[in-house]
C-alpha cells in the first residue's frame, strides 16, 4: 500500500479507486463499493451502458473527508448542482443532435 499525501493528491491528473484506497487505509473495493451505493461522498460513480462502472474522484473531495472537513451539507448542495448542470447539459445534447439532423437532410 503505497503513501500519498494531500499535495500528492492535488497535483495528480486522475484519482483512481487504488489511490484513494491507499490514502485513505482501505481497498480498492472499499471505495468502489461506497461511491457505487452514494455512501463515500468523494466523488461519482457512473454505471456504464455495458453494464461496467467508470469512477471520477475529486481529489480535494477525498482529502476533506480524509480529514474530517466534509459535512453532509456541504455535500447535498454540491450534489444538486451538479444535477442540474448534467440535466442542462443533456438537454443541451439532444438539441445539438436535432440540430445536426435537420442539417444534414
Amino acid at each position: 500500500m503505497q503513501k500519498y499525501s494531500d499535495d500528492d493528491i492535488r497535483n495528480m491528473k486522475k484519482v483512481t479507486c487504488k489511490i484513494a484506497g491507499d490514502y485513505l487505509g482501505v481497498s480498492p473495493m472499499f471505495i468502489s463499493i461506497g461511491m457505487r451505493q452514494d455512501k463515500l461522498p468523494i466523488g461519482f460513480a457512473v454505471k456504464n451502458n455495458g453494464g461496467s462502472w467508470s469512477y471520477h474522484i475529486i481529489g480535494e473531495r477525498l482529502i476533506a473527508y480524509k480529514n474530517g472537513k466534509l459535512t453532509e451539507f456541504l455535500i447535498d448542495g454540491i450534489e444538486d448542482k451538479l444535477n442540474k448542470i448534467i440535466d442542462n447539459f443533456a438537454g443541451m445534447k439532444q438539441d445539438l443532435i436535432a440540430l445536426l439532423k435537420e442539417k444534414s437532410k
